[in-house]
C-alpha cells in the first residue's frame, strides 16, 4: 500500500511518517465487487477492513444495522476482542478496502499505540449499542 494514502483516512491522522509507513507495510489494497460479503456474522475474525472507497451495509440477523462508508472501518470488534464475528457486511457498490490480517493488526497495537486506542474507544461505543 502506498504510503501517502494512509494519511487519507481520519483513522490514521496525525501519525509521523515512519508511523504512515508502517501501517502501510501491514496493509494490503484489494478491489471487491458489489454483492461480496466482506464478513459473515458468526464466523472468526481474522481481518480488519477499512473502506478507502465504496459504500457497504452492516447486517445483524439478517437485519440492517448500519451503513458504512469512505474512512469508516469494520472487523475491529472481533480482532479486538478475538471473538467471532457480530454482523455480516456486505460491499453495495465495488470498494476498494484497506486489509490487515489479525497478525498485522495486532504488530500495528504494539508500534503505533494511538491508532490501536482509536479502534479501541470504537471497539468499546460499538460495544456499548450492543448492549443497549
Amino acid at each position: 500500500m502506498d504510503e501517502q494514502k494512509v494519511s487519507d483516512f481520519d483513522l490514521f491522522a496525525g501519525l509521523s511518517k515512519n508511523e504512515r509507513r508502517q501501517v502501510a507495510s501491514s496493509a494490503d489494497e484489494v478491489d471487491v465487487e458489489e454483492g461480496r460479503e466482506l464478513v459473515r456474522e458468526g464466523e472468526f475474525a481474522y481481518e480488519f477492513f477499512v473502506i478507502a472507497e465504496g459504500s457497504a451495509e452492516v447486517l445483524r440477523d439478517g437485519e440492517h444495522v448500519a451503513d458504512l462508508g469512505q474512512g469508516d472501518f469494520l472487523g475491529e470488534m472481533g480482532i479486538v476482542g478475538q471473538t467471532r464475528r457480530n454482523a455480516s457486511v456486505v460491499a453495495r457498490s465495488p470498494m476498494r478496502l484497506i486489509v490487515m490480517t489479525q497478525q498485522d493488526f495486532r504488530g500495528m497495537e504494539k508500534l503505533i499505540p494511538a491508532v490501536a486506542g482509536r479502534i479501541q474507544e470504537t471497539v468499546r461505543a460499538r460495544s456499548q449499542s450492543l448492549v443497549c
